[in-house]
Parts: structure tokens; C-alpha cells; sequence
């Protein structure tokens, strides 16, 4: 089995927002490989593992970053594949500072960008992508659409369940 979506992170200290991307992919059956890569540390790495993500069978990325988060950029500079970024909320700013470095990308340079720590959303939109040519794929989706409307009209009933003295 070979990866078709890849989790990049500038460093391991974002594997707790990220995680929520594999959590996904693990549920939705979806091959994908998951590397510490840094836009400013390693920026050779970086390049050589976008030029080369095509060629080795990988659909969309998925880059999270914190601070100046130039890595979905730098990604997004160097291959034709669609990249999904995720801001990173770091202690100055809120993630204000990783949402606006990722989301103003020049033209002709998109990034895809989520909600800051937004792993599971842009898990989502990358299954999503995916399953604009997969049927099987597009069945899961819609399953998995299908299962949080459940999980809503449940919370409904719990809440409908709530006993207050001025409840109508």
C-alpha cells in the first residue's frame, strides 16, 4: 500500500493538531505518509519532497505550520499537486499570524487554507478532493456527512433532555 495524501509538519511540536488529519485518514481507510519537514531549516528536503510527491503516487498534501508559515507555500511553489495549509496557533498571536502567512499566497501559488489547527477539516477537504474521481471514496464521504448530521439531531434530543427551572 502506497501513501496518497501526505501530513507535513514543520516540527514535531505540531503533532497534536495534526494528529486529528491521521485520526481521519486512519478512519476513512486512506493511505497517507506523515514527515517533519521545515520551510526554513531543511528547505532542500522540502524541495525535493514536493518536486518528487507526484512521482511517488501522492494525490494532495496536507502542510501545517505555525509563526511565519511559509511551509504550505514553499510546498505549493514546487509542485502541481493541490496543498491544503493548516495555521498553527503559536503564543504570540492567536494562529492570526500562521492563518494570513498561509491564506495571502501570491497568484498562481493557491494554498487551500483552514481554520487555524484545523487539521480534521483539511483531512476532510483532501478526502473530499479525492473522491472527485473515486466513487468508493465519494460513498464514504457521504456516509461520513450523513453520520455527523446523527450526531447533531442526538445532541438535539440530549439537550431537549435538560432540566431547568425555566426551560419552556
Amino acid at each position: 500500500m502506497k501513501p496518497i495524501v501526505s501530513i507535513i509538519m514543520g516540527s514535531t511540536s505540531d503533532l497534536p493538531v495534526m494528529e486529528k488529519a491521521a485520526a481521519f485518514f486512519e478512519e476513512m481507510e486512506i493511505p497517507f505518509e506523515m514527515n517533519a519537514l521545515s520551510a526554513h531549516r531543511t528547505p532542500e528536503k522540502v524541495e525535493a519532497f514536493a518536486k518528487g510527491a507526484m512521482d511517488n503516487g501522492i494525490k494532495v498534501i496536507i502542510a501545517g505550520a505555525g509563526m511565519a508559515a511559509h511551509l504550505p507555500g514553499v510546498i505549493a511553489a514546487t509542485t502541481p499537486l493541490p496543498v491544503i495549509g493548516v495555521p498553527i496557533k503559536g503564543p504570540a498571536f492567536e494562529g492570526m499570524d500562521s492563518l494570513l502567512s498561509i491564506v495571502q499566497m501570491p497568484p498562481g501559488i493557491p494554498v487551500a487554507t483552514v481554520a487555524v489547527n484545523g487539521a480534521l477539516n483539511a483531512a476532510i477537504l483532501a478526502g473530499q478532493i479525492l473522491a472527485a474521481g473515486d466513487q468508493q471514496m465519494m460513498n464514504k464521504m457521504i456516509q461520513y456527512k450523513e453520520n455527523l448530521k446523527g450526531k447533531i439531531v442526538k445532541a438535539n434530543e440530549q439537550l431537549s433532555q435538560l432540566d431547568y427551572k425555566y426551560k419552556v
